[in-house]
């Protein structure tokens, strides 16, 4: 592994978790505009990261955690914004809202009871689910009007991702990073028989 581009891609990854606090602080300052704006920085250094990693061919398993935590926490902290900004959405849809929330603690504590840490799958539904989240988001922030769309698409691609992870969790005995999905995890036992 080339050590230069490993620490330039967690490095990366490190600064997304530690702006998540920073960007809960300008929420909750009721700053909006650099809100919105390190929010935006914050999902565009996850795409970074990610197109860094594939191309130097970088992986690890902490990598691969610090790349979950990061998502995790951008995705809360553009919660908190989404209570502060705009409570009349998040009362609009709460029951959908309330359904991810519950999908994400079951994954999470059957993930920890499992394996004594959280998952790091980077399925090809949470990839999936990660770009309509951050799609969403951010013309939810910036153009709050074209959004609403992608709201919907968003809550049924995480939902199918966070029950997929569900069974993953359920059917993978060890703790595994960067697992393609389901299907591929099924194949993959049907062909060593």
């Amino acid at each position: 592994m080339r050590k230069i581009p490993y620490y330039i891609v967690n490095g990366i990854t490190l600064w997304r978790i530690l702006m998540a606090p920073v960007i809960i602080f300008l929420a909750i300052r009721g700053d909006g505009e650099l809100f919105k704006w390190f929010l935006a920085i914050s999902f565009l250094t996850d795409a970074i990261d990610g197109i860094l990693a594939r191309r130097y061919h970088i992986s690890s398993k902490m990598g691969a955690k610090l790349d979950s935590i990061g998502d995790d926490l951008t995705v809360f902290a553009a919660f908190v914004g989404m209570l502060i900004f705009h409570p009349g959405f998040v009362r609009q849809e709460l029951t959908l809202l309330l359904l991810l929330g519950g999908l994400y603690l079951l994954q999470l504590v059957l993930a920890l009871y499992r394996y004594g840490k959280m998952t790091a799958f980077h399925t090809v539904l949470a990839k999936g689910a990660a770009i309509l989240q951050a799609a969403f988001l951010l013309t939810f922030f910036f153009w709050p009007a074209v959004s609403g769309l992608l709201f919907y698409a968003a809550v049924v691609l995480t939902a199918l991702d966070l029950a997929e992870e569900i069974v993953l969790v359920l059917l993978l005995r060890e703790w595994k990073a960067d697992v393609r999905g389901l299907y591929w995890i099924l194949k993959d036992r049907s062909g060593h028989r």
